[in-house]
């Protein structure tokens, strides 16, 4: 079966959506769930991470390569969860970490501006002015977050299977669309299709374990075969520091080979490479 993955904007009905469709298809549906596993692999309060993502982009470089870290350690939390198959997954960037990845059917869910401040303004009981004015920061906050973090425009159609208006829908209909969609046999999962989420997930699982002694390492896997490089192709390291990251790669569960030095192409759609726009 395959996975989904909603981008909304806040009071978009995109998380009723996404429970609803989880709800008549019987899959998980996560969310937060994601930022809570990140934060215990940071060793920081979860209300601290939080904070630090509604702040600004720049406030997770407050940490050491705290930017480096969030990317690897959510994409890893994601792809664990994903591994699973029958998911909805609403939560950050979702259509950015499985980008490449087959069966997952990527939908982004949109709501007209006066429908959102009328219900922004009945939920918190504040003004019309109030309301809007705390949309738009909310909206812009969200596009700097995919432009600085990964190089995404959120609002890209492009990046999603289907764009779906709330506007004249109820969140019964958006659901049955997304459910009669995510049927197609394009979505099914395969042997192929498990085998590339297996290997991402395994690089994405060395990358993490390596982050903080190489963080701008480009990592790939096939059948348990791990290579490691950088943007040059031949990380630039000492021997020492090689032997060190071959030792902490080959701890992780389900590495049978290292190779160090060389990286896949570009287009290889199992390299964990997540900071090439940052």
């Amino acid at each position: 079966m395959p996975v989904i993955t909603i981008s909304r904007g806040s009071y978009s009905r995109g998380k009723e959506v996404a429970e609803k469709v989880a709800a008549e298809l019987g899959y998980e549906c996560i969310s937060r769930d994601i930022l809570i596993e990140a934060s215990e692999e940071f060793n920081i309060p979860e209300i601290r991470l939080v904070r630090a993502l509604h702040d600004a982009p720049s406030a997770l470089e407050r940490y050491t390569h705290g930017r480096e870290r969030f990317v690897s350690y959510i994409r890893k939390a994601l792809l664990q969860h994903i591994q699973k198959d029958n998911v909805v997954y609403h939560g950050l960037a979702g259509h950015y970490f499985l980008l490449d990845l087959p069966n997952v059917l990527k939908i982004r869910i949109i709501s007209d501006i006066e429908e959102r401040v009328k219900e922004e303004v009945r939920r918190e009981n504040i003004s019309e002015e109030k309301a809007r004015y705390i949309l738009k920061k909310d909206d812009d906050e969200r596009r700097k977050w995919g432009l600085r973090l990964y190089g995404i425009d959120t609002w890209d159609s492009r990046l999603y299977d289907m764009v779906i208006n709330i506007k004249n829908l109820s969140v019964k209909d958006a659901a049955d669309l997304i459910c009669s969609t995510v049927q197609k046999p394009n979505f099914k999962t395969t042997p192929e299709s498990q085998k590339i989420i297996n290997d991402a997930l395994l690089a994405a699982k060395v990358h993490a374990a390596l982050v903080k002694l190489s963080p701008k390492s480009i990592v790939t896997a096939d059948d348990g075969v791990v290579r490691i490089g950088d943007q040059d192709g031949v990380l630039d390291i000492k021997a020492d520091a090689s032997n060190e990251i071959k030792r902490v790669a080959e701890s992780v569960e389900g590495v049978k080979e290292v190779l160090i030095s060389l990286h896949r192409k570009s287009d290889d759609h199992h390299a964990v490479n997540p900071f090439h726009n940052i």
